[in-house]
């Protein structure tokens, strides 16, 4: 294929850019640890939209940053980039697939603060519960009482449980790149690691698709935004239909 003629110089310049600057962001974190904590991720970190650490432009600056508890989180993420970003951007042209893996990546963004507003306040009382011996009815009573008498610890302690949630990654919009590929090249056959029988590209991806819905409704490795991936795919098949109805899917 020729996404491997040249290596990285052979790559069109906007995934070969958004290659280089989620690496660098990533080892100015490894240089830094402290830095990275509580500069990059602190600021440039998706937070719920609830807590003071939001701010608005976190929506589209998560997505060049990367988790440094894992190299494999950045590294998963370049290598998708790498091997399917190429045959998009020379399909579509830079400011389009630019274009595209941004509203991926801010779509998933959106359906993680959904997440998020959903499912912050049951997860605090599942804290407390476990923290203090308590069935989840009683400590959801016990905080709803405190809350009404404005006790002010248990309101910085619930300040603090937002500030906490935060999400990084190019995941949403590289599940986004994802579906692209196996929209534009649904027959292309692809190899799984450890199998080595080609998969075609649409059963792959739908396969992908399947196990983060599983993972999210079960819980199944809750560090992982699964969610968020699914927010990338779905923005992004609402985009791929649009340019497809309209005569722009190809070019």
């Amino acid at each position: 294929m020729q996404i491997f003629r040249g290596g990285i110089q052979g790559m069109p310049p906007v995934t070969k850019n958004l290659i280089i600057i989620n690496a660098l962001i990533w080892l100015v974190e490894a240089i830094s640890p402290q830095f990275g904590l509580n500069g990059i991720i602190r600021h440039l970190g998706l937070h719920y939209v609830g807590a003071s650490h939001f701010n608005p432009a976190q929506v589209l600056t998560y997505m060049f940053v990367h988790s440094q508890s894992t190299f494999f989180h950045v590294l998963f993420n370049m290598l998708t980039l790498f091997f399917f970003g190429p045959m998009l951007e020379r399909i579509w042209g830079g400011r389009k697939f630019l274009f595209y893996y941004i509203v991926c990546g801010v779509g998933a963004a959106l359906v993680q603060e959904g997440v998020w507003a959903l499912e912050w306040k049951a997860e605090y009382i599942d804290g407390i519960a476990r923290l203090n011996g308590l069935s989840k009815q009683e400590a959801a009573m016990m905080v709803e009482h405190y809350l009404q008498v404005g006790d002010v610890e248990i309101e910085a302690a619930m300040a603090a449980f937002k500030n906490s949630m935060v999400t990084v990654g190019a995941s949403g919009a590289i599940f986004g790149v994802l579906l692209g590929f196996a929209f534009v090249f649904p027959n292309v056959p692809l190899y799984l690691f450890f199998i080595p029988v080609p998969v075609k590209a649409k059963y792959m991806v739908a396969g992908y698709a399947v196990m983060e819905f599983f993972f999210g409704v079960s819980g199944t490795m809750s560090t992982v935004a699964h969610f968020a991936h699914l927010g990338g795919m779905l923005f992004g098949i609402v985009l791929l239909l649009y340019w497809k109805r309209k005569g722009k899917l190809i070019g």
